[in-house]
């Protein structure tokens, strides 16, 4: 099978642990520890995302002078380096040595009149307490939005039309090569207004999920994973009441009865590639992945499925 494993940000950097590079790499090793064994039976595409990432550099950016910081597509391109090197030398460090890699830095255009620059969505950087978000947006002029029980910037999130490295990608994995592409959504590009062939790069992150969508897609994929730090889509998360789905027909089930900042984009993507491919599309833990290749772990989103099913 050819599969797409999009590893979630906060899989790849958790929720209040620190951003040095010592966590960030013992992450990743997790990571190709759960990805090595698909990789010896399938042919493998990964992306990432990279909101915790290019929101810390673009903190230590606004540390110098305006003019001085990098714009966010700028940092994307930094963050898809960074986190691809990473993942590479993980797993190269578990595959035998004579399989290769390619980490791939891809621009996605997008429409400079995509409505998702008029409303902020996607989460980067840090969290932050109530008083210290009020105090930057009041320095910096960010947008702050809550993210549980804390506070984190939202900047434009536009939604990706297409992927400029899709035949490099295609060519990699003919020579059956572990792709490494589309890191944060790939690194938001438009074409300069009035021209058809100047690209000028845009100030947002593109949902990495949605772009992870694509690129299945026009890989023509027979399975997507999107990796997060939970186990499955759950109803009723953190009640009492809380269920594990377990798979799932794109028609019983709404991205809308989500949070729009982690799981809805998640499911929308999922429904997305299930509904427009007739395959199957996965959200589950990063350690189940080789269960969820197996079709025993994680939700599984497909039209093949009737209704709606829970795990036990």
């Amino acid at each position: 099978m050819r599969i797409v494993v999009a590893l979630g940000g906060n899989a790849l950097l958790k929720r209040g642990e620190p951003m040095t590079a010592d966590v960030q790499r013992a992450n990743i090793r997790v990571a190709a520890q759960a990805l090595a064994p698909v990789a010896t039976e399938h042919q493998l595409v990964i992306s990432h995302g990279n909101g915790p990432q290019v929101g810390h550099l673009a903190l230590q950016g606004a540390a110098y002078k305006p003019e001085e910081a990098y714009p966010l597509d700028v940092l994307g391109a930094e963050t898809e380096g960074m986190i691809g090197y990473m993942i590479e030398q993980e797993m190269g460090n578990l595959m035998p040595i004579e399989v290769p890699f390619a980490t791939l830095l891809t621009m996605v255009e997008v429409d400079g009149n995509d409505p998702g620059f008029q409303n902020p969505t996607k989460f980067v950087g840090p969290v932050y307490e109530a008083a210290a978000a009020e105090r930057i947006k009041a320095e910096k002029g960010w947008v702050f939005k809550q993210d549980g029980a804390k506070w984190r910037r939202v900047v434009p999130s536009p939604l990706p039309k297409r992927i400029f490295e899709l035949r490099p990608i295609k060519w990699l994995l003919e020579k059956n090569t572990i792709v490494i592409c589309a890191g944060g959504g790939g690194i938001p590009t438009m074409y300069k207004p009035g021209t058809t062939r100047e690209l000028i790069g845009v100030e947002a992150v593109i949902d990495k999920d949605l772009c992870s969508e694509l690129l299945a897609r026009d890989l023509d994929a027979d399975l997507l994973i999107m990796a997060t730090d939970v186990d499955a889509v759950y109803a009723d998360w953190g009640t009492p009441q809380a269920k594990a789905l377990h798979r799932a027909h794109p028609n019983a089930i709404s991205p809308d009865s989500f949070p729009a900042g982690s799981m809805g984009p998640k499911v929308s993507a999922a429904c997305q590639f299930a509904e427009r491919t007739g395959r199957v599309a996965a959200i589950g833990a990063l350690a189940d992945i080789p269960a969820i290749v197996r079709g025993e772990k994680g939700t599984l989103i497909g039209s093949a499925y009737q209704g709606l099913t829970w795990h036990s």
